[in-house]
């Protein structure tokens, strides 16, 4: 896994706190096998989706992709 794809995945799963995948999932619009899967840096994901998140996460995408 690419170290741009595995700092995604670490940081969306620290600033999803105490969410879980199913309720975060919920809030995004998406299946929970999704989250999980992009949570392990299993999927990759559109811009669309990657905006989406930071707008939930309250974010940047800078923010996600940092390491």
């Amino acid at each position: 896994m690419s170290n741009f794809r595995k700092n995604l995945a670490h940081n969306i799963r620290a600033r999803r706190g105490k969410l879980t995948q199913k309720e975060f999932a919920r809030k995004l619009g998406i299946d929970q096998a999704s989250v999980n899967r992009i949570e392990l840096g299993e999927q990759n994901i559109t811009i669309d989706t990657l905006q989406l998140i930071c707008d939930r996460l309250k974010c940047v995408a800078g923010d996600l992709l940092d390491s």
